[in-house]
């Protein structure tokens, strides 16, 4: 895709104006990184506030005759029992179940609103518009800006522009203006820190971004960092760690099922998919998503196969860098759960050499999320 057919967001002009590294992602010309540089904005999150631009994004507005009801049909997760002004994680899976996205979705009151994968909103759109009845409506904010304040004094950077977000805790959600901007924001993130994602009108989005700006713990974070950031943080990477093909329960996302949903819950199935992620989840499955820390410091990157002693491949690398915060190598891969269950050395292959590698149960970062 050539400069000129690339779509831009709201804050393109500010990225260009501190001199940000501009790069084609998911149809969009964005920032990959700011004179600071990845390693240095990557820490600075993780120390103090960082904010992404976010506006490629999809935002998409249902509302309509029992709208809750209706969406809870197309997703594993429990819609009709989240409460006004809260978000949940959800995802979209197909017949085969398959995910087709993962996305947020908070209930406004007289809508939901939908936050979804850049590069999945169109045919997410119309996987929606072809599955809801018509009796609901669906628009999609094409133009609205979308920003993400993220890391240990985002919270107080935000709530100096506006008391009342002091008190919100992960995922709640509010309309409430910043510095006199009328937003909508989520309490909410990518990055494992405390933090809020921020919906602006278009025309209002470089003020917002440059009022955040001026707060002297904020630096503008590019999307090299924000990919370091979630990894440490042990969260997936839609059409690298999960796709159409691979099922929540492969993906290690059980936790994002509601228990209502499940087999034995009070509203179980009716999703599409419902019947094979439930078969999976008696029977198991023949891979799953982990984490991995690799011995030495060697870089470990997609693609590259898990092996045992012998050289079998048992699994492969689906996100795999450099963790700034741990100061060496972190991969997610997905392994075969007959050997994850037999405990037996593995290594990851990297041009010929054998890099010892061993499960770990818990992200590289805590997540720190503000719960109360």
């Amino acid at each position: 895709m050539s400069t000129e057919d690339l779509l831009i967001t709201p804050l393109n002009a500010l990225h260009r104006e501190l001199s940000a590294k501009m790069v084609p992602f998911a149809g969009y010309d964005m920032p990959v990184q700011y004179p600071l540089g990845v390693l240095k904005e990557h820490l600075h999150v993780r120390a103090a506030a960082g904010l992404f631009d976010v506006s490629h994004m999809g935002q998409i507005r249902v509302s309509g005759e029992n709208v809750a009801a209706e969406l809870e049909k197309l997703m594993p997760q429990d819609v009709l029992g989240l409460p006004l002004n809260r978000q949940r994680y959800g995802l979209l899976t197909n017949e085969q179940g398959g995910i087709l996205d993962d996305l947020m979705f908070a209930n406004c009151g007289d809508y939901f609103l939908l936050i979804v994968n850049a590069a999945c909103k169109h045919q997410d759109f119309e996987w929606l518009r072809k599955h809801l009845p018509t009796s609901v409506n669906m628009q999609m904010l094409e133009d609205q800006g979308l920003l993400a304040l993220q890391g240990p004094k985002a919270r107080q950077v935000l709530s100096r522009l506006a008391a009342e977000t002091a008190a919100m805790v992960f995922m709640d959600t509010a309309h409430c203006a910043i510095d006199g901007i009328e937003c909508w924001l989520s309490c909410s993130g990518y990055t494992g820190e405390d933090g809020f994602e921020i919906s602006v009108a278009p025309e209002k989005a470089d003020a917002l971004a440059r009022i955040l700006l001026a707060q002297s713990e904020v630096e503008f974070i590019g999307l090299g960092a924000r990919d370091s950031l979630r990894l440490e943080a042990g969260l997936c990477l839609y059409g690298h760690d999960m796709n159409d093909t691979i099922s929540p329960i492969r993906a290690n996302l059980l936790w994002s099922i509601s228990k209502a949903r499940r087999p034995d819950g009070a509203r179980s199935g009716g999703y599409p998919g419902a019947e094979v992620i439930a078969k999976e989840l008696k029977d198991g499955v023949a891979e799953k998503r982990v984490l991995i820390d690799v011995e030495g410091r060697a870089p470990v990157r997609e693609g590259a196969d898990i092996v045992t002693a012998s050289g079998d491949i048992v699994g492969r690398v689906s996100s795999g860098g450099f963790g700034p915060s741990v100061g060496r190598p972190i991969v997610m891969a997905y392994v075969s759960t007959a050997t994850l269950k037999a405990q037996q050395p593995l290594f990851a292959s990297v041009r010929g050499k054998q890099l010892p590698v061993m499960f770990r149960p818990s992200p590289f970062v805590g997540q720190r999320y503000y719960r109360g």
